[in-house]
């Protein structure tokens, strides 16, 4: 009864303190007496509790957030309490003399969690540690002042256009440095900011969606969607921070061609032969890439006959040129209809066609009964984008074959340019731009050039003049693909590595030169080679370059011969491989050019031996640990300690011969004297530590309850004897109040109930508990 009511006096007197007891001191024993004395049971010195400071606390003063005591100290003034450890004299100060503990700054629980320090309390004229020091922990607690950010915003990511509501866009993750086990501070929830309707954000997980079905990426391409990340469970109050989403939309081929026009009308001079170009075509795709690829066929009427229609090298124009010979004569004209159809066609959206589209087209044949002629059948000219008007773009020229002096007289037909781009010389038919031109428009213009004789304007012969649209030289020359090559570590100097092709994406650098060079110098590790047609030539050189584990970055500079001419820095990874005698890799792992290749076969044979071995030992060690077992056991019927055996207690057998020294029952005077000096820790596994050897004594009458007493005592204080657990639940338990243990084991025996010291002493919190006990109530002030 008086050890429950001891404990609630503890409980009482600890309620303002919180967390775990730290680990407990040395302990101290009181007097000892011989046989049959009244013994004091052994209790903890230090009193304390694991301490808390919340961070980012600033006042003026240093904050109390603790109190150290020590049962040693009486009020005297001759104790003195040192602290040492993290943060000791700089963080955390100590009061000498009362045991208080301050905090001096402000805390960051981000930047250290808890701080681990040693208290110890000494005689203050001598310095003399009155108790062993011991460890106790001060931990810093959270507050809401870290707001999420995200560590790789900002985002990009791509959507096919035309996506169903909900396709999953990307996932955006925000961090948050606050205690994520404490309250909601590190709680997040996602919403948008700026993106609606268009796209949601899962408010748990983050992952951002499409909101509304068929976003045209004609339309809209590009969307720029803000997500917001709030700590504090998404309530008023929390932090917040927020990143941006790019997102584009991918192309679908989802739109069909379609003609600018329903009616195209060219013309053709009767003489014209077969293959001569009539005139382009073009439907318009808004769609990009292969999705816009058509081809293009005469469906009917007489034009399939006499023209034939096939698909630039772009895949995007349809080219109508002559099939067989012309008579003006006979057929002075041809119409017939052409369609253009998307080569690669989307089963999704078919829905959306037919992907395909017609045009009719008319071709007129042009008399030529003693026209002039053209120095060519057709002209073929282009002209840079984006010149000034006037620009010179050629010239055609034709001539009176009856009069070769005759002047002739130069025109364009108002029908082949109908937006009136360029202009003609009549008298040399030198052609100009009339407005600057723009090849994303228009990148073939078909003109018909009329040449007209003076003397008689009924003779006169077209051409058709062809302008393409020039690109500027604005895309500088790079790899065609990214090179990622390997090495033999054996290969002869002068071997040829790879070949490096180089690819100009301007629409003249495809014809144009590209040149290409590596570096130079005597320390460059490799050569390389310009083969003078886009392409080089990566060699070993003949020093060949030093092996090492990390692959070496050949630099590649690349220039093209353009007006103005543009340049690029590639660079080509080449690793060190260890190759077979065919030539095939073998590894290019860096461990696996400093490992042999394998193991020889007595290695092998020495390993496979070893380990049949080690197989055989354990085995036999396994047959005699069982043949040990099934010796010691017994029938169960016969034998009457069969609840030792089941329990699997190994001593107090028959057969055991160590667990007790039983001449000693025999001889009562060979027990040793107890050992001087206080009693050992029973909490934890003692140190082995010599013992003192039994003195023997002659033989003669004893009491045997005296030998008995004295053997049970010296056991007691044996520290090297199991159990520790349970000496330790009744020699350690409870700290923290100034009563000390509250065990009945610390009780004198056959002493009076009663509490060890008054217990008015103890304040007004404990007046009431004191009037049960029979204490006077302290008189009213």
């Amino acid at each position: 009864m008086w050890g429950l009511m001891r404990l609630l006096l503890a409980w009482l007197g600890g309620w303002g303190c919180m967390g775990r007891l730290a680990a407990p001191a040395r302990a101290w024993a009181g007097p000892q007496v011989g046989s049959g004395p009244t013994r004091l049971r052994t209790r903890r010195s230090w009193v304390w509790n694991q301490f808390f400071v919340i961070e980012e606390y600033a006042g003026p003063e240093p904050v109390l957030i603790g109190k150290l005591h020590s049962d040693v100290d009486r009020g005297e003034g001759r104790t003195k309490y040192l602290l040492t450890g993290e943060g000791a004299g700089t963080v955390f100060v100590i009061d000498e003399a009362t045991g208080n503990i301050h905090v001096t700054k402000s805390l960051d629980r981000e930047e250290k969690a808890q701080y681990v320090l040693l208290a110890q309390a000494v005689d203050r004229a001598s310095n003399r540690p009155l108790e062993p020091p011991s460890e106790f922990i001060i931990k810093v607690q959270d507050i809401n002042d870290n707001p999420p950010i995200f560590p790789l915003g900002p985002y990009h990511a791509t959507v096919p256009e035309m996506s169903n509501v909900g396709t999953s866009v990307i996932q955006v993750i925000a961090h948050d440095a606050d205690d994520p086990s404490y309250g909601n501070s590190a709680k997040l929830v996602y919403t948008v900011l700026d993106g609606l309707p268009f796209f949601s954000v899962d408010p748990q997980t983050g992952v951002v969606r499409t909101a509304i079905p068929n976003m045209d990426r004609e339309t809209q391409e590009e969307f720029l969607v803000v997500i917001q990340a709030k700590d504090m469970g998404g309530h008023m109050g929390g932090l917040s921070g927020s990143t941006t989403v790019t997102v584009t939309l991918s192309d679908v081929n989802d739109n069909p061609p379609k003609f600018p026009q329903s009616l195209y009308q060219f013309s053709v001079v009767e003489t014209a032969g077969p293959g001569t170009l009539v005139g382009r075509l073009r439907a318009q795709d808004p769609d990009l890439g292969d999705n816009a690829l058509m081809a293009y066929s005469i469906l009917d009427g007489e034009g399939s006959e006499a023209f034939s229609i096939s698909t630039d090298t772009q895949g995007r124009d349809g080219l109508l040129t002559v099939r067989k010979p012309l008579d003006f004569e006979t057929h002075r004209s041809y119409s017939f209809r052409v369609e253009a159809t998307n080569t690669l066609i989307d089963p999704a959206y078919l829905r959306r066609g037919p992907f395909k589209d017609v045009a009719s087209v008319r071709v007129a044949v042009q008399d030529a009964p003693e026209p002039p002629a053209f120095t060519q059948a057709a002209y073929h000219l282009a002209v840079p984008e984006n010149k000034a008007p006037g620009t010179l773009v050629g010239q055609v020229s034709a001539t009176d074959l009856d009069s070769p002096a005759s002047p002739i007289r130069y025109s364009i037909l108002p029908h082949s340019d109908l937006e009136r781009c360029f202009s003609i010389e009549p008298e040399d038919g030198t052609i100009r731009t009339a407005v600057p031109l723009d090849r994303e428009a228009h990148v073939w213009h078909n003109l018909t050039v009329l040449a007209t004789e003076l003397d008689s304007s009924a003779q006169a012969s077209r051409v058709q003049v062809a302008i393409q649209t020039l690109d500027e030289n604005d895309n500088a020359p790079q790899l065609a693909e990214p090179y990622d090559t390997f090495v033999c570590d054996s290969a002869a100097p002068g071997q040829l590595i790879q070949v490096i092709r180089a690819l100009d994406r301007d629409e003249v650098g495809n014809s144009s030169r590209v040149s290409l060079q590596g570096p130079l110098g005597p320390d460059a590790n490799f050569t390389v080679r310009d083969n003078r047609d886009g392409s080089a030539s990566l060699l070993l050189p003949s020093r060949p370059a030093p092996p090492r584990q990390a692959p070496y970055l050949v630099p590649i500079e690349l220039w093209d011969w353009g007006q103005p001419a543009l340049s690029s820095t590639a660079t080509v990874t080449v690793s060190m491989c260890r190759c077979r005698p065919d030539g095939s890799v073998a590894s290019c792992r860096p461990e696996a050019q400093l490992s042999p290749t394998g193991l020889s076969t007595g290695a092998l044979l020495a390993i496979v031996t070893c380990v049949g071995t080690l197989l055989a030992l354990v085995v036999l060690f396994a047959a005699l640990r069982r043949q040990k077992q099934e010796a010691l056991m017994v029938l169960e019927e016969e034998d009457v300690r069969e609840n030792i055996i089941t329990y699997d207690d190994e001593g107090g057998g028959e057969e055991d011969t160590e667990a007790f020294d039983i001449s000693a029952l025999q001889n009562p005077d060979g027990a040793a004297p107890q050992a001087p000096g206080p009693p050992a820790r029973r909490d934890v596994l003692p140190r082995a530590r010599a013992r003192a050897p039994r003195q023997s004594r002659p033989p003669g009458p004893a009491d045997v309850a005296q030998l008995l007493a004295l053997r049970l005592h010296e056991a007691d204080e044996d520290p090297s004897v199991p159990p520790y657990d349970s000496v330790q639940v009744y020699g350690y338990e409870g700290r923290g109040s100034s009563c000390g243990s509250l065990s009945s084991l610390g009780s004198e025996a056959g002493g009076a109930p009663g509490p060890a010291e008054p217990l008015d002493d103890w304040g007004p919190l404990f007046r009431t508990l004191a009037e049960l006990y029979g204490a006077k109530e302290p008189s009213a002030p």
